[in-house]
């Protein structure tokens, strides 16, 4: 059922309704988003109540972690339509800043990371992105001392750069991976998916199935190399320009050269038309 649903947008309002929860010792879970929403935020949002008994979703697209060419001016921006969605989800509290909120005149402090940011995979396409990254999430943890943060497993190296992150700035939060939500045909949800056009769309599950067919013989005993040119040349006929199609270490994201190197993660980027995709997958 729908309920009222309380919007902050500075840190002093957030703070003051955050503080009556931590009083009563109630878990307060995170979900940070750039808007857009999906089914796949969702998902975030209904693993965050599993966890914890207070619900905050941010929304904020983060200009530090786009470069003068990328989209940020595009992004697709539908507060109104996302608010509304989250009326009917188990959510307390949208924080919702503008931007000289987060980046007030005189911001002069910037994380940058090292570690899983710089494995030559996203960080090699876009060196400016896991900065940006870094920097936002650090700052809506401080902001919203939240227990967990819940993000999608589908930006995998995100993931594992914003794990490292908590871990070694000793931030009193726990970072949660949840389960990429897709497409009945595998294509992994993304607010960047409006953009294909229908031709686009229909090749764009690609991606998937060359992740689920390379694992599947990565995971039957043959060598990682030869697998992924293949993959790489099956994700070029279907019209993509092939970013990067890596198997890495799932932890770590070093490369590796067998599936006895540990246990394997598949990651995959590649455009279409404008449209750049990630994906990946567990071997």
């Amino acid at each position: 059922m729908a309920h009222r649903l309380r919007v902050t947008r500075t840190v002093a309002t957030l703070r003051r309704a955050v503080l009556p929860w931590r009083r009563r010792g109630e878990r307060i879970a995170l979900v940070p988003t750039m808007g857009a929403l999906h089914a796949g935020h969702l998902a975030l949002v209904r693993a965050a109540r599993r966890r914890a008994r207070r619900v905050i979703v941010s929304i904020f697209v983060n200009p530090a972690q786009f470069a003068p060419h990328e989209d940020f001016a595009s992004y697709p921006r539908t507060f109104e339509t996302d608010v509304a969605a989250l009326k009917d989800m188990p959510v307390d509290l949208v924080w919702a800043p503008p931007v000289e909120a987060m980046y007030p005149p005189g911001f002069a402090t910037r994380i940058v990371p090292e570690g899983p940011a710089t494995a030559g995979l996203e960080d090699k396409f876009r060196p400016h992105f896991f900065g940006g990254v870094t920097t936002v999430v650090g700052k809506l943890l401080i902001q919203c001392a939240p227990d967990f943060a819940m993000f999608g497993e589908k930006d995998y190296q995100q993931l594992k750069v914003v794990t490292r992150l908590v871990a070694d700035l000793a931030l009193p939060s726990k970072i949660v991976g949840v389960p990429t939500v897709r497409e009945k045909d595998g294509l992994a949800l993304s607010s960047r998916n409006a953009y294909l056009s229908v031709s686009e769309r229909a090749a764009a599950p690609t991606l998937n199935r060359v992740l689920r067919d390379c694992a599947a013989r990565i995971a039957n005993g043959e060598l990682p190399a030869r697998v992924l040119d293949e993959g790489g040349a099956a994700i070029e006929r279907a019209g993509f320009a092939l970013d990067y199609l890596e198997a890495r270490h799932a932890e770590t994201l070093r490369p590796v050269t067998s599936a006895a190197d540990g246990p394997l993660r598949l990651l995959v980027a590649a455009r279409i038309g404008k449209t750049r995709l990630i994906d990946n997958i567990a071997v």
